[in-house]
């Protein structure tokens, strides 16, 4: 099944003109132009424009993840204008900030989600890329019956068992959250074994930004940890807003640790925590982290400190796929930078909900497509061919594409070091 899309982004004839040209039509909205407009809209809307909303955090500590991840959705969207995809329509991706005072907001977040809802035009969402974002999203979403579609959010109760049925509220079994990105309870684990069996750590100081990601990743990783037979001296909730970690630090460092797991991100204070070790009593030991560190913000704060450092992704290395090939060479084309952990999951998250509008279309004999309409098609258990490999989601909304990419940060640059499919 082709993955599909269309935009505003596409304008030019030929591919080559295509890929140099400016992305006209995907719009790019800071959060502080955001009303929180109200929420209610036709079921079908009119014309031969559809929308895709892209929630993302854009500014600040978080662009380093953002921005190559609506680069990705910016990519999809040129691509399926380019090639008629959905036609007689034309596809436009309406991208906005989620990010307050550089750091991701869930209270943002809501708004933008209004804001797309306010549009009869906008037919799906792809975002956010934070948790605790996704937390406060899913019980809006959910009753207004729109799809979010998540490269990057990893928490496990955002889909899994009673918890992520209270968050879907009065429609606990109406699934409208999907992701196509691997979840905490097997990236924490991954990287603990990582840690214990190819670096053969044995005594781990765990901190974490007691955000949902942040302490969930925390809880996972060092359970594992625990399994493979290491010792957890320690875990510890950093404040948020917290700048100087040199007390719990030193506090760390008494326990004669060999390595430190940072669950969070680099904006809630990974990147610091990391510089501030050398100087703390714990040198230049081993550092861990999830996708939250694995970011070039990440390189840039921690600076020289960054050496020896690791994190995960939860997704795969497009680099090391075949089929992504003529992704990677057209992102790079178009962006001029190499791609990010999650660009190729965004490209893949935007063709999943353009691949159900076009379905949808298709069976309509040409209409345009309703909120519940794709939202059926998502739910239907159908093979994706993607560049990132093949996936369905299932009764959860999850990917049943769960591999971990693992990486070391080295004379200021990350390195792939291994791949792992934990597939069932």
């Amino acid at each position: 099944m082709a993955l599909t899309i269309v935009t505003r982004c596409a304008l030019a004839a030929t591919a080559a003109v295509l890929l140099a040209a400016p992305l006209y039509g995907c719009s790019q909205t800071s959060n502080n132009q955001q009303t929180g407009a109200g929420t209610s809209a036709p079921q079908r809307a009119s014309g031969n424009v559809v929308k895709i909303g892209v929630d993302l955090p854009l500014s600040g500590g978080d662009a380093s993840d953002g921005q190559p991840t609506a680069n990705g959705v910016k990519l999809a969207v040129i691509e399926a204008n380019k090639r008629h995809l959905i036609p007689g329509f034309t596809v436009e991706a309406n991208i906005i900030d989620d990010a307050v005072n550089g750091v991701h907001s869930p209270t943002q977040g809501v708004k933008n989600i209004q804001s797309f809802a306010s549009d009869p035009a906008v037919v799906g969402v792809v975002g956010p890329f934070n948790s605790n974002v996704a937390k406060a999203e899913i019980p809006l979403s959910n009753s207004l019956g729109i799809a979010l579609v998540s490269a990057s959010t990893t928490n496990p109760d955002l889909t899994k068992g009673p918890l992520a049925a209270q968050l879907r509220g009065a429609n606990a079994n109406a699934v409208t959250y999907f992701r196509v990105c691997a979840t905490d309870d097997i990236q924490g684990p991954a990287g603990a074994d990582h840690a214990a069996q190819v670096r053969k750590l044995r005594r781990a100081y765990v901190l974490d930004d007691n955000e949902t990601y942040g302490r969930g990743v925390a809880d996972q990783w060092a359970a594992q940890f625990t399994k493979d037979g290491g010792t957890v001296l320690g875990h510890d909730h950093i404040t948020k807003g917290q700048q100087d970690f040199h007390a719990l630090l030193t506090r760390a460092g008494s326990q004669h640790p060999d390595v430190v797991f940072y669950g969070g991100t680099t904006s809630t204070g990974g990147g610091l925590v990391r510089k501030q070790m050398a100087d703390s009593g714990l040198g230049d030991i081993a550092y861990f982290g999830a996708d939250g560190i694995r970011n070039d913000e990440f390189l840039r704060v921690a600076g020289a400190a960054a050496n020896n450092s690791y994190g995960t992704v939860a997704a795969v290395n497009a680099d090391k796929i075949p089929a992504a090939k003529e992704f990677l060479r057209s992102y790079e084309a178009q962006f001029k930078q190499p791609v990010g952990s999650y660009s190729a999951s965004g490209y893949v998250a935007a063709m999943t909900i353009i691949d159900s509008i076009g379905a949808v279309v298709k069976a309509n004999e040409g209409k345009m497509p309703t909120r519940a309409e794709v939202l059926d098609q998502l739910r239907g258990g159908q093979t994706f061919k993607s560049i990132i490999g093949d996936f369905a989601f299932d009764k959860n909304g999850d990917t049943t594409n769960k591999i971990i990419s693992i990486y070391g940060a080295k004379d200021g640059a990350w390195v792939f070091l291994t791949q792992k499919n934990y597939a069932r």
